[in-house]
């Protein structure tokens, strides 16, 4: 992984990381986040996978359904966020839609994908805290505005 801060100001900060060939996305951008000490932040990527697994939320089971992808693909998009968690290590929710050979797709929560050849990703980071907690009710972890801090407060 390569990465490169090319803007910054007021304490925001875009940097574009790059993944390389073989690399797991999810935890090396979960790594990238924890040593970059990056608390609140938004990301989009490009690239490809060799395989991947993407999730669909249940929310009868409170879980994802796991859905592989077993085949080069493709990654469209992915948008998706930073924020701190109940364990106070980097959180990300990233969301993707993967391509697939016959022009099919398949999209939803990102849980692991193995790059090939790359992952290029834009990650803009401010001087916020954003916290994401658990919902025992839901079963997952959300932004939890009223427990994340920022340099501007909405009216």
């Amino acid at each position: 992984m390569k990465s490169s801060k090319i803007a910054g100001d007021a304490g925001s900060e875009i940097r574009v990381v790059v993944l390389d060939s073989g690399e797991e996305a999810f935890s090396a951008l979960t790594k990238f986040a924890n040593d970059a000490g990056v608390t609140a932040a938004s990301l989009t990527a490009i690239g490809a996978f060799e395989k991947a697994t993407i999730g669909w939320f249940d929310f009868e089971k409170k879980t994802y359904k796991k859905i592989e992808v077993e085949q080069q693909c493709e990654v469209l998009s992915a948008i998706g966020d930073v924020a701190i968690g109940d364990d106070g290590e980097a959180s990300l929710h990233v969301h993707v839609v993967l391509g697939l050979a016959d022009g099919s797709t398949r999209g939803g929560h990102l849980m692991a994908g193995f790059v090939r050849p790359t992952l290029e990703v834009v990650m803009t980071d401010t001087p916020a805290h954003l916290r994401r907690k658990k919902k025992p009710d839901l079963g997952i972890a959300l932004i939890d505005l009223e427990a994340s801090s920022s340099t501007e407060k909405s009216p």
